[in-house]
């Protein structure tokens, strides 16, 4: 089990060297714990879902601790307004991977190009209640980059230490309810910050992947 004092962007590329970009970007894991959600949300995240690729940007400063960058989504946004997320968005026809589509949103919405993005790694589709299938892509990014905010879609981003992240003591498990039913789901709360859902979802996968779990 990978300790988080250990880790660093080495270890990091080790854990994710065996993963591969999804050959169909719409084949969904169902998260744990699913079968237990009510019938109408199984059926929304099994339906037809388009393609969205988001970016997990590690970012990398010359001290020894490394940091995911997260972005508080703007209110006025169709979809998960207001809500903290990793930068991304859904594939277009132009896109020739869902790669493509996670730089070109991440640079659209933070200002981080893509030739600022080393790509490490990829998790599976995980299905959103929105009807996407979202493909976490984790790339370095060096602590030096300034941002340039799309206010339009963030209103403000921010960084949360990985060592944090992978203390198993900061998951909180927190029961929602759905149409009637329970469902267990992780958080995590950093610095007056709110992490919930899907996003709280992937970087619990992601840790899960790093501890090799």
């Amino acid at each position: 089990m990978t300790s988080p004092d250990d880790i660093t962007t080495t270890l990091l590329r080790q854990c994710l060297i065996e993963t591969r970009m999804p050959a169909d970007p719409t084949d969904v894991v169902m998260p744990m714990g699913s079968d237990d959600w009510p019938v109408r949300l199984k059926q929304q995240l099994r339906g037809a879902l388009k393609p969205a690729g988001i970016l997990i940007p590690v970012i990398e400063r010359d001290t020894a601790d490394l940091s995911l960058l997260l972005t508080q989504r703007s209110a006025g946004l169709k979809h998960h307004a207001g809500q903290v997320s990793f930068p991304g968005g859904g594939w277009e026809p132009h896109d020739p991977d869902i790669v493509a589509t996670a730089l070109r949103e991440t640079h659209e919405e933070v200002g981080i190009a893509q030739n600022d993005v080393t790509v490490i790694g990829y998790m599976k589709p995980m299905p959103t209640i929105t009807g996407y299938a979202v493909t976490p892509i984790v790339g370095v990014v060096s602590g030096d980059i300034e941002l340039r905010l799309d206010h339009t879609e963030v209103e403000y981003s921010f960084e949360v230490p990985l060592r944090f992240l992978m203390d198993i003591s900061n998951q909180k498990m927190v029961e929602r309810e759905m149409d009637g039913r329970i469902a267990t789901m992780a958080e995590y709360h950093y610095d007056g910050q709110r992490i919930w859902g899907a996003t709280a979802f992937i970087i619990r996968e992601f840790v899960k992947i790093l501890k090799k779990e």
